[in-house]
C-alpha cells in the first residue's frame, strides 16, 4: 500500500483540507444538517441586522460545531481502522467525540436563543 500523499505547498495543504470536507460533505447527514442549519442562522443574522459582536460570536460557534463535526468524521475513521470490528473502547471513543458536537449545538443553540429571540420579539410584537 502507498502512504499518503504528504503536501508540498501551501496549496497543496488547501487542497487536502477541501478534500477532507468534500469527502464529509458527501458522506455525513449531520455535517448536512449543520451547514443547513449555519445557512439559516446567516440569513437570519442578515435579515435581523444582528451587531457586529453578535456576528463574531454567531460565526465562531457556526465554525465551532462544523469543525467539531469533522473531527468526529475524522476520529469515527481512525475507529473504524483501528477497531474494524465491535469493540467497546471503539464506542467510548465514538460516543465521546459525538457528546462533544452535541455539547457544542446546544450551546450554539442557546446562544441563537439569546441573539435572535429577542430581535423576533421586537419585530413580531
Amino acid at each position: 500500500m502507498k502512504p499518503p500523499a504528504r503536501a508540498r505547498s501551501f496549496w497543496q495543504s488547501l487542497a487536502f483540507a477541501i478534500a477532507g470536507m468534500n469527502h464529509a460533505l458527501k458522506s455525513q447527514r449531520n455535517l448536512r444538517i449543520h451547514f443547513t442549519v449555519a445557512a439559516a442562522v446567516v440569513i437570519a443574522g442578515l435579515v435581523l441586522r444582528i451587531s457586529r459582536t453578535e456576528w463574531a460570536v454567531v460565526v465562531t460557534l457556526i465554525a465551532l460545531v462544523i469543525g467539531l463535526e469533522l473531527l468526529n468524521t475524522a476520529i469515527e475513521a481512525l475507529v473504524d481502522l483501528a477497531s474494524p470490528v465491535p469493540h467497546p473502547l471503539a464506542k467510548v471513543a465514538k460516543d465521546t467525540a459525538a457528546g462533544a458536537i452535541l455539547v457544542a449545538a446546544v450551546g450554539s443553540a442557546i446562544v441563537g436563543l439569546l441573539v435572535f429571540l429577542p430581535r423576533c420579539w421586537q419585530l413580531f410584537f
